[in-house]
Parts: C-alpha cells; structure tokens; sequence
C-alpha cells in the first residue's frame, strides 16, 4: 500500500499573495518547501503527496510541477488555471502535456459572488478537464453545498473532489445545514471527499476529538471508505495541529474499518482518483 497525503502546500510567503494568512495564523507567515514537508511524512510514514494550489496564478502552477520534477515525493499537483478564459482549453492541452498535472482547483470559496460556480464560462472550462483525465477540486464553505450539488450535475462524467469536507462550521459545533446538504452532495457517485482542514474549522487552541467527532460520522457515512482520502493541509493545519498529530487522529477515526477500507482511505482511493 501507498501511504499518500492527498492535501498540502508550499509556498515561499510574502505578505502581497497570502494577506489571508492573518496575525491568528502567523506560525505560517513564512517559506514552506519540500525539503521541510519531506522530513514530516519520514516521522508520518507517509510515501508521496498529492501538491495543491495557494496561488491563483499561472507561475504558481508550472513551480509546483518543477518541484513535482526534482522531488519524486510529489506524486501529483492540483494547479489553477484561468476556467473563464476562452483560451483555457489550448493552455490545459498544454499543461496536460506534464504527466504530474493530475487536477485544477479555482479558490471558489473567495469569490464575491456565491454563484461563480455556476457562470456559463466557468462551466466551459470545467468541460475542458475530463477529456484529459483531469480531476476538479471543489474549494468551497459549507454554505456553498446547494449550488455545488447543481454545478455537480452539470458534469455527471467528471470526477470532482471536495476539499475539507466542505468546511462545516465547527467552531461555533453547528452540523445543520452542512450535513444534510453533504448528505446530498454525496449521493453523487463522481463526488469524493478530503479528510481535512477539520482542525482550522475549530478554534485553533481549544477544539477537542470530541468535537471533531461528529463531522468525522458524517462523512464516513456520506461517501464511505472508498471515497475519502486523507489529507494533512500541511502547513495551514499547524496553526492548530502538527502534522503527525492529525495523521494520528485520523488513524484512530478509522481504524474500525477493515484492513483494506483503511488502506483506501490512507491512500489508494488518491491513487485511484488522481491516477498517481
């Protein structure tokens, strides 16, 4: 089996691109870089990572698959393309072209308008992905989940991943609506789920297991062990939990499960999703 992190960044920090990066999270205000991740998943026993997106750009995404090239660690990337572009198509054709490009993610969850997802030029770009066996991850809140389930539909053959869980509100412990809306989401068999970025949904010093707990359930109930995968969110998650920390929880969440939904979840069902 293949221990894969589905879930994690780099970046070399400056106040301009990461202004999200507020004074509650400035452990993070500063370079993250694979030699650094590396020795992490050793302690982990992690064996590859699956790199995403941080930056809305072009430059951004052709770093990450120079990183991808010089570290075999990084067994795929998850990079942003410009969607509403009419061009999109020629430049994914072309970005295609690097074996280790395996997904696209737009910051959905940053867009003044809660719709954007569904614009008809965004829905083009989208249209352009599976043809090249790209998979689409789904960056939302979870207010976001009526449309997401209506931007779902539109692409029955494309396969979609949701990024932690959708972000429930687990600081203030509400499951409703999140969980009936995942709920739904979930019986969308093109639909899988990152277990990830619960911690950084909590209060980054006081959350518990306990709480965490229900929004574990749900999931594990929603789309099962064959399509979840775990994810650290690496280096976001250390404004509340290192990185073995939260390997371990998930661990623990899971281990009820068989032998092999286990190893599904710790890393074959990313194999499987972003063809790693």
């Amino acid at each position: 089996m293949a221990a894969i992190d589905s879930h994690h960044h780099f970046w070399r920090y400056n106040p301009s691109d990461f202004g999200w990066i507020d004074n509650s999270m400035r452990v993070i205000r500063r370079d993250f870089l694979p030699l650094e991740l590396e020795r992490e998943l050793r302690k982990a026993h992690v064996d590859g990572v699956v790199t995403v997106q941080a930056r809305q750009s072009l430059e951004e995404t052709h770093w990450l698959l120079e990183l991808a090239a010089a570290h075999p660690f990084i067994r795929g990337v998850v990079g942003w393309v410009p969607l509403i572009d009419p061009k999109v198509p020629a430049i994914l054709e072309k970005l295609a072209a690097e074996k280790k490009l395996r997904a696209v993610r737009h910051v959905l969850q940053r867009e003044p308008d809660e719709r954007y997802m569904l614009r008809a030029d965004f829905n083009r770009g989208i249209s352009a992905l599976q043809p090249l066996g790209l998979t689409y991850d789904i960056l939302i809140f979870e207010r976001h989940l009526p449309q997401t389930i209506e931007f779902v539909d539109r692409h029955p053959q494309q396969i979609f991943v949701l990024d932690h869980i959708a972000k429930p509100r687990i600081k203030e412990n509400l499951l409703e609506p999140w969980r009936k809306n995942l709920l739904e989401l979930a019986r969308r068999p093109h639909v899988y789920c990152k277990l990830s970025g619960l911690v950084t949904e909590a209060d980054y010093t006081n959350w518990t297991e306990a709480q965490l707990q229900p929004y574990v359930d749900t999931v594990l109930e929603a789309f099962g062990p064959k399509r979840l995968m775990f994810g650290s969110d690496w280096p976001v998650c250390l404004v509340a939990c290192s990185y073995t920390r939260w390997q371990t929880l998930v661990r623990q969440w899971i281990e009820k499960l068989s032998p092999a939904e286990q190893n599904g979840i710790l890393g074959e069902n990313a194999v499987e999703t972003y063809r790693l």
